[in-house]
């Protein structure tokens, strides 16, 4: 080999050497979260294969940087067609960010090319859903037809016909894919609302304890199975339930209401006296507070109308909320381009308050007013 042939091919193996060295770092860095230093190794490179690019691509994407990442894959998918796992990640991708139609016309690509993959109809089902097309159940309908196994497309089909009350055919996707899964909680949920549904009490129980014992507790299970319990005479059992439903949300009215029938049932009228008062008092609170936390954080967002509805929505709960009567004039204020009608949201602040109300709320609720008939009189003229 010539001087100048060994020199070339030592300037290679140095170059392959560096850039298997940057993807080994990118790697490190992606395993760590570090995102954009992987990114900022992986420009560093030259020329990019499709490898690198599919590296940035999963790096934008862990980055959300969702136009980079998506711009990467269709550079990949430009230079090879044939690439299927990375048009399935543009595809996701597309869906993730909320560009449907796009997503759509990946997987309709995926779906003519490959017309048994169930993988690909059930995605285009996922979209249709997401777009609230009622075309999404046909999707999945067929994903079953290519794959009777696959649990995402039975749930959906299961919790589908539970919805209209197409209780046998509910029972029976339910079933299907319990068969492949006995512990898929799903299909086990949906199984059981149907047994509760056709007032088969004793047949949804089980279904509930699995859940329960698959570590699915939640209001809704706990609830559910204290009622089945209710319904075959065990009311031991539950009100073990209903308790347990307490213990995650301890202010529902209906859960205490349901105890104090159980309670009176047993025979316990103490209990049920207490369960009877905390369903009343809980039922009678008013949420003013909470509706008014919920119009200032839209406040912080600048989100005026939104604001402005849940100050209103204060107001109906607890005409008396002062604070609420004066942000709702700001709320105003700040989405109404009519100047008049935030002046009149401010002036039945003062004038409920003009004697008892805020110091400080009074006086920016007054200048405000001065400040907005300024305004107004100069636009006049």
């Amino acid at each position: 080999m010539s001087k100048i042939g060994l020199i070339i091919l030592l300037l290679f193996v140095s170059k392959v050497e560096a850039q298997t060295s940057a993807l080994a770092v990118s790697d490190s860095l992606y395993a760590v979260g570090e995102y954009d230093k992987a990114i900022a190794a992986l420009k560093e490179i030259s020329p990019k294969s499709e490898k690198i690019h599919l590296k940035l691509a999963k790096n934008y994407a862990a980055n959300r940087e969702t136009e980079e990442a998506l711009f990467q894959y269709k550079k990949v998918l430009e230079n090879n067609q044939n690439r299927v796992l990375t048009a399935v990640s543009y595809g996701e991708l597309f869906m993730k960010a909320g560009q449907l139609k796009r997503a759509d016309s990946v997987f309709r690509a995926l779906a003519r090319q490959y017309p048994k993959n169930a993988r690909f109809q059930y995605r285009l089902g996922l979209i249709k859903e997401k777009q609230k097309d009622s075309t999404a159940i046909h999707h999945f309908m067929f994903t079953i037809a290519l794959n009777e196994r696959h649990q995402g497309a039975l749930y959906k089909v299961a919790k589908n016909k539970l919805q209209n009350r197409l209780y046998t055919m509910a029972e029976h996707f339910s079933k299907m894919g319990l068969e492949v899964n006995p512990k898929n909680p799903s299909l086990l949920s949906i199984l059981a609302q149907t047994y509760s549904s056709l007032k088969l009490y004793k047949e949804a129980i089980p279904h509930y304890e699995k859940l329960i014992q698959l570590g699915q507790e939640s209001v809704f299970i706990y609830t559910k199975l204290g009622f089945a319990y209710y319904r075959e005479g065990n009311y031991k059992d539950a009100i073990k339930m209903y308790k347990n439903a307490l213990q995650i949300e301890d202010r529902s009215s209906d859960t205490h209401y349901t105890l104090g029938k159980l309670y009176a049932l047993t025979g316990d009228l103490d209990k049920s006296e207490t369960h009877f008062l905390m369903a009343i008092l809980i039922k009678n609170q008013s949420v003013d507070a909470e509706y008014l936390s919920l119009a200032l954080t839209y406040k912080m967002q600048e989100k005026h109308k939104e604001a402005l509805k849940y100050f209103n929505k204060a107001l109906a709960e607890n005409p008396e909320n002062e604070r609420a009567l004066y942000e709702r004039a700001v709320a105003a204020d700040n989405y109404y381009k009519d100047d008049k009608a935030a002046i009149n949201y401010y002036q039945d602040y003062f004038n409920k308050y003009e004697n008892i109300g805020n110091a400080g709320m009074l006086s920016r609720a007054k200048n405000r007013i001065s400040d907005l008939k300024k305004k107004m009189h100069l636009a006049e003229k």
